[in-house]
């Protein structure tokens, strides 16, 4: 395994994304692991040198966050590993059940703690940006949280870079606690976010941390294969077309000439970018964590990257909602 920094913290440069690990009759995640299921791979990826794993409220309705707190309570000791958990979903009916208010904020992170089984996060994030709550109010919040000792750092998620910009102003103009990361969508068929955003996050010193960065799967398989995950995601059917094909055969080119996983060469193509600090992987099968950690031992060469890169075509904004 290798290590990198995020913020003064020590990180893997794969981050487990616990998203896959939940109750499946709770959330709208079907495809999740049960508990049961969940807890080899999460072991798995301890003894393989994952200390940075990444969960939210949201996930599976909070048993993302249980069964990720106790797995990590009985396989890791607690100072050696980087949790990062999200606010921002809505996590019951009626009025003040979701979004990024003070009474939100301050409701969620003590429910988030209670189903980690822990005093504090590393990394506490906001689960995209909220427009309906003064981002002011937002911040100051968040800053107040970290004052509180209920988390180290806070950490951003996918938004416009100007908006981004803006938050990273008014924390500095008020002397709040800043973001130190920004979890985005960034893979080899959605690259909008070279545009603005991971500039902007190399200039301020923010660590990138992307989702999807095997665009739900898509870069690791046929065009036209489905899977459990995608006859049901539809958050994942909004985010890619079918311009996406020709990048995706280039994958699998390059995967069989080198005799790699996919996996491997898409996960090498973003870790060849200075600015990612470390993507975020989803790990159900054995294969997939080995793919993902093999990922760091290899590397393209630039004409492989120039033919990954050149069937590329810009897109929509996705990934924002």
């Amino acid at each position: 395994m290798r290590y990198t920094k995020l913020a003064g913290m020590d990180v893997s440069e794969i981050c487990l994304g616990m998203m896959s690990y939940g109750d499946p009759a709770r959330g709208g995640h079907p495809w999740s692991l049960p508990e049961e299921e969940s807890r080899p791979f999460i072991k798995a990826a301890i003894e393989a040198g994952i200390n940075f794993f990444d969960t939210a409220n949201v996930y599976s309705a909070g048993s993302s966050e249980e069964i990720t707190g106790r797995a990590l309570k009985d396989f890791a000791r607690r100072d050696e590993i980087v949790l990062a958990t999200k606010v921002n979903g809505r996590m019951h009916d009626g009025r003040n059940g979701a979004g990024l208010s003070r009474k939100a904020i301050f409701a969620e992170i003590d429910h988030s703690l209670r189903r980690l089984g822990t005093d504090y996060v590393d990394l506490y994030q906001i689960h995209r940006f909220d427009k309906t709550v003064p981002l002011e109010e937002t911040l100051e919040a968040l800053h107040d949280v970290v004052k509180s000792g209920k988390a180290r750092y806070i950490g951003a998620s996918s938004m416009y870079a100007w908006q981004f910009a803006k938050a990273l102003f008014t924390q500095r103009q008020n002397g709040w606690t800043r973001f130190v990361s920004m979890q985005n969508h960034y893979n080899l068929i959605y690259r909008e976010e070279e545009r603005e955003m991971l500039p902007l996050c190399a200039d301020q010193g923010v660590a990138v941390i992307p989702w999807s960065p095997l665009a739900r799967g898509r870069l690791v398989r046929d065009w036209d294969a489905t899977t459990a995950r995608t006859e049901t995601d539809e958050f994942g059917a909004t985010l890619y077309t079918d311009s996406d094909r020709a990048t995706v055969e280039q994958v699998a080119a390059v995967a069989e000439a080198r005799g790699v996983s996919r996996a491997q060469v898409a996960l090498a193509w973003l870790l060849r970018n200075p600015v990612v600090t470390a993507p975020i992987v989803g790990v159900t099968k054995p294969a997939q964590l080995d793919d993902a950690v093999g990922a760091l031992d290899f590397e393209l060469t630039d004409a492989e990257v120039l033919l990954l890169e050149g069937s590329y075509e810009p897109h929509r904004i996705a990934g924002h909602a």
